[in-house]
């Protein structure tokens, strides 16, 4: 196997020239080596503007074509590709910009309602020097025609030098995972670590040429990123990127685009099994899922075969600091097996439950889980400090979550340290939202918790302390919130109350605002 993404990606050109490599949702097909020669024009034109081995390229764009265009021509120079959620508004995107000392950000021109460029506007940090709009543009956008236009001016034996420069060892990219300091932290890893996961999570949901891949998890998350498009080209299948989470739209690409593989969280399958379309829609095409981040029934692991027809159902655990994952099912494992665990682990990595001296536990002893091995990653983007706390001296990651390990080495995660919930698979800090509600003119104090929800597995749940002579309601708190963060991190519930429990110490005892 090779060791960085421009080698791994040449082989599977060469294996699998003429297949068909993507697929976008208005229809457009390319092969591997049409693939290839768009992979290699934009890197010209990357070249053309600039950008050098090391440089953070960023995307802020939905599931699409370009994007893995973009996203090989990143990788191709040895520059490091830095996604940003879709679904941030200006400031926050902003940060990670700044944070990453972004040179060049390929944007999203008008999705869900906004000019993504105009939702940066005034946030845009000083070191950005250019946006590469991709999609619907506004008049004075440097649109992706006129990007890879600039290709003329560099040619292709630049681009074969710039690819051979790239090491195993190198950054391949920085994805930003939120903390509980409120602001996110950039996630290092490098090509080879990657690749490795990657290999290994093919293997165990088989991933073969004769599949066709849709990906409708976000880009900008691994899940969609590393273990999807990524995977699919380099195991030679067809990928099919899709934008926008709708049930019926994604029933009708199954049946017409003939779909193998389609992992997603419980919600996506949730959403599948409950839409009337289902029962009238061919799925005999289906062939395997990956379901996890968060609490699953066994009886939806044998709907998701019985009614979906999907063989392979697995489980799997895994966190961006481990290039997205940790843990897997067998495809053989019993339905009980693979709902209420996360798997083992993936071969060559360590997994252990340990107590609050660090000390290992038995089976079925609860701890926090901890992980060691080549896929952890390398560390916070200039944060020693919080390196520090989270990789210990013997290169133990500490997760946060805890749980305990079976006689056969499986996991189940029960509960985690941190106040994280996840919501249809997005991780939510309650830290970053209380920060951007606390802003609010008329909040004192806000607590964020996370609540059970039938759909979403966890939702927010606020509970907040006014100002003394000002008046707020729900519907308009909710509102507001929409305006400042990604929507999956908007509070579903708030509550307003006269006082927050707190210890003797002042801390929010969050515990009590779980109870039913």
């Amino acid at each position: 196997m090779s060791a960085t993404v421009p080698a791994a990606f040449a082989e599977s050109v060469a294996r699998h020239a003429a297949r068909t490599a993507v697929v976008g949702e208005d229809g457009v097909s390319l092969s591997y080596a049409e693939l290839d020669a768009r992979r290699i024009e934009a890197a010209r034109a990357l070249l053309a503007l600039g950008v050098q081995h090391g440089d953070r390229i960023a995307i802020w764009a939905p599931n699409g074509v370009e994007w893995i265009v973009a996203g090989l021509a990143i990788h191709t120079l040895g520059a490091v590709l830095v996604p940003v959620n879709t679904r941030m508004k200006g400031q926050e995107a902003a940060y990670i910009l700044e944070r990453s000392g972004a040179r060049v950000l390929f944007c999203a021109g008008r999705f869900l309602n906004q000019h993504f460029p105009s939702v940066l506007g005034a946030h845009r940090p000083a070191i950005l020097e250019h946006i590469v709009v991709i999609g619907e543009a506004q008049a004075d956008d440097f649109t992706w025609p006129a990007f890879v236009a600039r290709a003329s001016a560099c040619g292709v034996d630049a681009v074969t030098e710039a690819s051979t420069r790239v090491r195993p060892d190198d950054r391949m990219d920085i994805l930003f995972t939120s903390g509980t300091t409120g602001h996110p932290k950039g996630v290092v890893t490098n090509h080879t670590q990657n690749l490795r996961v990657i290999a290994a999570w093919s293997a165990a949901v088989g991933l073969n040429p004769d599949d066709r891949y849709l990906v409708v998890n976000p880009f900008f998350h691994s899940f969609g990123y590393k273990v999807g498009w990524l995977a699919g080209l380099l195991a030679g299948l067809t990928v099919l990127p899709h934008a926008v989470f709708d049930a019926a739209a994604i029933l009708q690409r199954i049946q017409r685009d003939r779909i193998s593989v389609l992992p997603g969280p419980p919600t996506l399958l949730i959403s599948l099994l409950n839409d009337p379309a289902r029962a009238h829609t061919d799925l005999s095409s289906l062939r395997a899922t990956i379901t996890g981040a968060a609490a699953i029934a066994p009886s939806l692991i044998e709907r998701t075969r019985a009614e979906l027809g999907f063989k392979v159902v697995l489980t799997g655990y895994g966190l961006t600091e481990t290039c997205g994952v940790v843990s897997l099912c067998d495809a053989n494992d019993d339905a009980e097996t693979i709902a209420l665990t996360s798997g083992k682990a993936i071969p060559g990595i360590e997994l252990r439950s340990v107590d609050g001296d660090n000390r290992p536990l038995g089976p079925g002893e609860s701890g926090e889980i901890v992980v060691r091995g080549y896929n952890v990653m390398q560390g916070y983007l200039d944060d020693e400090a919080a390196t520090f706390d989270a990789i210990d001296a013997d290169g133990w990651l500490h997760t946060g979550d805890v749980g305990h390990l079976d006689e056969r080495g499986y996991v189940r995660i029960t509960d985690r340290l941190k106040d994280l919930y996840i919501s249809g698979g997005f991780n939510c800090y309650p830290a970053e939202i209380e920060r951007i509600m606390a802003a609010h003119p008329a909040i004192a104090q806000v607590a964020v918790v996370g609540i059970p929800d039938e759909r979403m597995g966890e939702v927010g749940k606020a509970y907040v302390l006014l100002r003394p002579g000002q008046s707020l309601d729900e519907k308009t708190l909710i509102a507001w919130c929409r305006e400042q963060m990604a929507n999956y991190k908007v509070p579903r519930q708030i509550a307003f109350v006269d006082a927050l429990p707190t210890n003797p110490s002042g801390k929010v005892m969050k515990y009590q605002l779980r109870k039913p």
